[in-house]
């Protein structure tokens, strides 16, 4: 990868008036508001639970808070948008009230959550459904103005397992992500941060392929962002489980840094911090 295509990358997003830097890689720590997320760690109904990892993930060095009351793992029970606002805003208040330095980002497909929680304090949206899940999603971003995280997902979190007949999955996703992007753009929309979404609508060989290509996402000169946080296309692999994929999850966060990944979005903040700092230190 040639020096000057990194140069020429977009390396800083408006988050609420403030730059935030992404040409050093960023933590974003997950916290699901949610009672049947796939890492049973990650799960935090309760909003004091949910209160006091956001404390512990921003003290573990986490730059970013992704917050989800919407559980996307392949066959989970669609819920209602009013059982996912009811799950998501209290947990947003509590966390502007206590941390106010934080920055939330909202993981959700539907265009009246995301602008609820920006409206109770929320700074980024990301959208596993790239803007397809919600006819107004795209408006409703380029109206309130915040970053938004653009994934590449076929069909819904409840058939995606069955959407992944590709005839080259990067130059699809890659081809994909150019139009959605484009169109953002010229809507007005700013800040686009890229994910080719690990494990949505892809099995673990195509994953992987991904991974192996991710470097090509850099001639779109946007920030990538990275989600395989104990995903089974590691533990799979491994033949182990959720619970004991933070080892390989390293590994595989190591691989994206080095081809270009801006941020990692991750259950294990504390690890990931170190990885980076580590990462950073030998490039």
């Amino acid at each position: 990868m040639a020096k000057d295509t990194v140069f020429r990358k977009k390396a800083t997003i408006n988050v609420r008036g403030r730059l935030m830097d992404l040409s050093t890689p960023q933590v974003m720590g997950i916290i699901n508001v949610t009672p049947d997320s796939f890492f049973a760690g990650s799960r935090k109904p309760a909003v004091a639970d949910a209160l006091q990892q956001a404390g512990q993930m921003l003290a573990d060095g986490a730059t970013m808070l992704d917050l989800g009351a919407y559980s996307s793992r392949p066959g989970a029970t669609d819920i209602s948008m009013e059982e996912e606002t009811d799950r998501l805003l209290p947990v947003v208040e509590a966390i502007v009230k206590a941390h106010p330095e934080a920055v939330l980002s909202i993981d959700t497909f539907r265009s009246r959550v995301a602008e609820a929680a920006v409206k109770a304090g929320a700074h980024i949206i990301n959208d596993i459904g790239g803007g397809e899940l919600d006819a107004d999603m795209f408006a409703t971003i380029a109206r309130l103005q915040v970053p938004y995280i653009l994934m590449h997902m076929k069909g819904t979190p409840q058939t995606m397992v069955k959407q992944t007949q590709y005839q080259d999955v990067s130059a699809e996703v890659f081809d994909h992500l150019v139009e959605r992007s484009e169109q953002l753009r010229s809507m007005g929309v700013h800040d686009v941060i890229l994910d080719p979404g690990f494990g949505f609508a892809k099995t673990a060989e195509q994953s992987y392929t991904l991974m192996n290509r991710l470097q090509e996402f850099e001639r779109l000169h946007l920030p990538v962002l990275v989600g395989v946080s104990r995903k089974r296309m590691i533990y799979g692999l491994l033949g182990t489980s959720a619970a004991e994929a933070l080892n390989g999850t390293t590994v595989i966060n190591t691989i994206a840094l080095t081809k270009g990944a801006n941020i990692l979005r991750v259950h294990d903040v504390k690890e990931a911090v170190e990885t980076v700092k580590l990462w950073s230190v030998c490039n």
